[in-house]
């Protein structure tokens, strides 16, 4: 069974930067794609990019694109979520989880999550 550990939140400045990680337990984690979600107080949670098992293929939603990326790094089982840019609206817990690639569909129990905080 694959665990993920979401870590990297805080409280930033609007217009600041934060680089989240996804760590993964477990020998196949490059056959997997990763995706990362957030829920913001009071909605739903939401998808907010993917990316595939090699690390080639991605997707944002509309957004976050152009301010966020995701990435990977198959030697240390580590996604991570590089927001630039920050915006009040940003501000929510982030969650990633496995995902069943291409599609928005995750496969597993969703973790603790990371809390990000924007401050305007």
């Amino acid at each position: 069974q694959v665990q993920l550990v979401e870590s990297g939140g805080g409280l930033v400045q609007a217009g600041g930067s934060l680089r989240l990680s996804c760590a993964a337990s477990g020998r196949t984690f490059s056959s997997y794609a990763i995706g990362w979600f957030r829920q913001a107080p009071g909605k739903e949670r939401v998808f907010v990019a993917t990316i595939s098992g090699n690390g080639d293929s991605t997707r944002y939603a509309d957004s976050v694109k152009g301010r966020f990326t995701i990435s990977r790094d198959n030697a240390k089982n580590t996604v991570y979520l590089q927001m630039n840019s920050l915006k009040p609206e940003d501000t929510a817990v982030y969650y990633c989880n496995r995902m069943n690639w291409p599609f928005i569909h995750t496969l597993d129990a969703w973790g603790q999550g990371t809390l990000v905080t924007v401050s305007s």
